[in-house]
């Protein structure tokens, strides 16, 4: 009977935490898309909605696409994961503060942590379960 080595996860714990990840970084590259794109139903809600200035859209949408990049690359994942976790809570704090729904970047900063806990086994021995 062959063992898995201790630092190599589980292929369902390694699977769901791909899957779980990926919902992030696609909604954050759509998201970044639009920002860099200044799409034409983005802009208002970010200039009148969220009140921020219109030149600060491209830069946000590239800080945007870089932490998810960072999120996505295995070897850089735990600093991706730092960093969404400040990009969504400013993004919460923004929704919270206009009145707004703040459950999807809420939802995508647990998936974040849920993805990376799943598939990383060294996050999964800093942070054990208990059973």
């Amino acid at each position: 009977m062959q063992t898995m080595p201790e630092n190599e996860p589980k292929k369902s714990y390694l699977w769901g935490g791909r899957v779980a990840s990926a919902l992030p970084v696609l909604a954050l590259l759509a998201s970044s898309a639009m920002k860099l794109s200044h799409n034409p139903k983005m802009v208002p809600q970010f200039v009148d909605k969220f009140g921020y200035p219109e030149s600060l859209l491209s830069t946000i949408g590239v800080v945007e696409l870089l932490c998810a990049l960072l999120y996505a690359i295995p070897q850089t994942s735990v600093l991706g994961a730092i960093l969404l976790t400040g990009y969504l809570g400013g993004a919460v704090a923004t929704h919270v503060r206009v009145g707004d729904m703040f459950g999807p970047p809420l939802l995508l900063g647990i998936l974040v942590w849920v993805g990376l806990f799943l598939r990383d086994a060294r996050l999964r021995a800093l942070l054990p379960l208990r059973k």
